[in-house]
């Protein structure tokens, strides 16, 4: 049988996991920390390609892609690993609360209609009867009824549930230190206490990846940028749908509970909550949705989203150990591109001369990887 190491047990190292083992390959995964102990902790689960990607950007492109496959996604993680993941496809509500905010969200809503996508313009006098909570000052809202959000915690734990009823090793607390070419072809991926040989190689450690030396490559250029995030006690049913705003978003999960994220803060490895950060999040919150003013908090994460120089992932062959394939740089969509990046991961590995779109090559930058 074939084999694969998977370095990283966050979402994208546990969806390619599964993929993987779809694929009939013997998998073992690695992480330095618990599964979803990263990035993955202090993500919202967004799936909003229409607000995070500028009209016709690459990174819209991908996020359409990975929205498109969400719905099969999820029915077949739930059906393999018998566990249920969060999921809702009720929208999302990009709120203005000024006159340019209300004006740009207009001219974004003409464009989504241009190219096919719902956009629904909702003026200030009907959205009491879209979002009752929304702050009576708004000046009017986009609405874009595809997207969503996931359950992010429950998706990883599914997908390393599925991938290990198939016969996956996960092994945690265990660092990948370096990665080196092997025998025929192989690569070597080598721990403080261990070394595996496997025929793939992946490197899904986010911003850890980094970290990881692959013999004779230049380090991956991926950047960790902290994220903050709140969850905040609220009345069931206060929200019907993701809300965005300039400063942040709100997620309404099924427990009545609300998620307010993120902030964006180049602090290199530093995990660290902060009051200022905690603060401005409350602040947003409360201005998108009065009633959350003073909501208790029931928790409060963080988590390093990796970032490449463009923002789009790392994904495809290294030209230095061919056994090595780059999944990692995600940034703010790890979760959204999932599914994508999943199936993109099985084919390279199926396949050598699997084509990668060019805007993911992962020696884009002039980086020897």
């Amino acid at each position: 049988m074939t084999s694969a190491v998977v370095v990283g047990a966050g979402v994208i190292g546990a969806t390619v996991a599964w993929s993987l083992v779809q694929a009939g390959y013997d998998v073992d995964v690695i992480d330095a920390r618990s599964p979803g102990e990263g990035a993955t902790r202090a993500s919202a689960g967004v799936l909003a390609p229409y607000i995070e990607g500028a009209p016709a950007s690459p990174l819209r492109t991908l996020g359409h892609e990975g929205l498109e496959l969400y719905d099969t996604f999820v029915q077949q993680l739930t059906r393999d690993s018998g566990q249920p993941v969060v999921y809702a496809r009720g929208g999302t509500l990009e709120v203005a609360l000024t006159v340019p905010e209300a004006e740009r969200l207009g001219t974004e809503s003409g464009l989504l209609w241009q190219a096919g996508i719902e956009g629904r313009w909702v003026p200030a006098a009907l959205l009491d009867e879209v979002e009752p909570a929304i702050n009576r000052e708004a000046t009017g809202a986009l609405l874009v009824p595809m997207h969503g959000f996931v359950g992010v915690g429950s998706l990883t734990r599914a997908a390393l549930g599925a991938a290990m009823a198939r016969g996956t090793r996960v092994h945690t607390h265990t660092g990948a230190v370096q990665i080196a070419s092997g025998p025929q072809g192989s690569a070597e991926v080598r721990t403080a206490s261990r070394t595996w040989t496997a025929d793939v190689v992946v490197m899904a450690a986010g911003s850890w990846s980094s970290q990881v030396t692959v013999e004779g490559a230049d380090p991956v250029p991926v950047t960790p940028i902290r994220g903050q995030l709140l969850q905040l006690q609220a009345s069931p049913g206060l929200l019907h749908r993701v809300i965005w705003g300039t400063a942040g978003y709100l997620v309404p999960w099924p427990d009545g509970t609300v998620l307010a994220g993120a902030t964006v803060e180049d602090v290199g490895f530093d995990e660290s909550l902060t009051e200022d950060g905690c603060a401005g999040l409350r602040q947003m919150a409360a201005a998108l949705i009065p009633a959350l003013a003073h909501s208790p908090v029931i928790e409060a994460r963080t988590g390093l989203r990796p970032k490449s120089p463009d923002d789009l992932p790392l994904i495809g062959r290294s030209a230095v150990v061919p056994a090595v394939i780059y999944a990692t740089g995600h940034y703010r969509n790890g979760v959204l591109l999932a599914p994508y990046t999943a199936h993109l991961v099985q084919r390279l590995a199926r396949d050598p001369q699997a084509a990668v779109p060019a805007g993911m090559r992962p020696d884009r930058f002039g980086a020897r990887l």
